[in-house]
């Protein structure tokens, strides 16, 4: 039985679940390995240790406050969907990003003051980590932010809002290059950005949008799936993780780190079983509950390239 000295600390750690909420934290810890993957890939080796701290403290830092401020810039409609029902249903209860609460300060569990400076303060703390690690970090995290507030306020307008979400993604793993090596291969970036910007249109924005598409509807959204329809939206889903994987292919042979043909074949048989398989079961069924599967596994698909990568230079 718990004594009135625990309450405190009680309520404590359920605010700060809330807080956690708020920045998807489990979806963002699995997201962060995209720029540590970006970094190795390119370097062909582990940065120095203090590197390896401050790296790490801003990707934390810069991803808590960049899922922050999507739901600090979608309050107003995150509250119009939830005082007509919204956030429910078999989809939601299976979406990664509810494994702690939906929406959290949509449904009153924080205030729209509190959520502003928690993303504020994890923001100054990203800021500071970028700038340490290198300016232009700093300037791409500052874009970043930008283009996620466009993405946010382009819910109602456009559906090609999902190209600049691809951007977004993009932006951390192009940082955590320059964070290692102040001038990179251009080549290189570009395909880095192939493979996160396709990934994250057929992987997480499509899939994720059809899974909200009666809600959406219902709400004037210009989502992919609302405007081009089911069939189009499968089409598009299916091509551009097709490109993501055969981009990824291309993104370790053009990398600084040596990978034999057993990586390869490893990197394809990842793409395929994370992106390409539950895609094309999606293609086929058109089911919701399948747009759901393939978000959740291809959630995944940064972490298994961060693994893949990190075992070749660890052996």
């Amino acid at each position: 039985m718990a004594t009135p000295s625990q309450f405190p600390r009680t309520r404590y750690r359920e605010k700060l679940k809330h807080f956690w909420a708020l920045s998807r934290t489990p979806h963002g810890l699995i997201d962060m390995t995209t720029p540590c993957m970006a970094a190795l890939l390119w370097l062909g080796e582990f940065p120095a240790l203090g590197t390896i701290i401050v790296g790490l403290v801003t990707v934390f830092a810069g991803y808590t406050a960049v899922y922050a401020l999507n739901d600090v810039i979608g309050y107003r409609s995150d509250r119009a969907k939830l005082e007509a029902g919204g956030f429910e249903g078999a989809a939601h209860a299976s979406d990664i990003d509810a494994l702690l609460v939906r929406h959290p300060m949509a449904q009153g569990l924080i205030s729209l003051p509190a959520g502003l400076a928690w993303a504020i303060g994890w923001g100054l703390v990203a800021a500071l980590g970028a700038y340490w690690l290198n300016p232009v970090c700093l300037l791409i995290f500052g874009a970043g932010c930008l283009l996620e507030a466009v993405y946010c306020l382009l819910w109602r307008v456009s559906p090609y809002r999902a190209l600049v979400s691809g951007a977004v993604k993009s932006a951390g793993a192009i940082a955590a290059v320059f964070a290692v090596d102040p001038a990179p291969s251009a080549v290189f970036l570009f395909f880095l950005f192939l493979v996160i910007f396709f990934w994250e249109i057929g992987g997480q924005n499509a899939p994720n949008d059809w899974t909200d598409i009666e809600e959406d509807q219902r709400f004037g959204a210009r989502t992919i799936p609302v405007t081009l329809g089911l069939k189009r939206t499968r089409d598009i889903i299916l091509g551009a993780l097709l490109l993501a994987v055969l981009s990824c292919l291309v993104l370790f042979l053009v990398s600084q780190t040596a990978f034999g043909p057993a990586y390869y074949l490893l990197t394809l048989a990842t793409g395929s079983y994370l992106l390409i398989w539950p895609a094309w079961l999606l293609y086929d069924s058109e089911r919701k509950t399948d747009a759901m599967r393939l978000f959740n596994r291809a959630s995944y698909f940064p972490l298994a390239l961060f693994a893949i990568v990190a075992v070749r230079l660890l052996f």
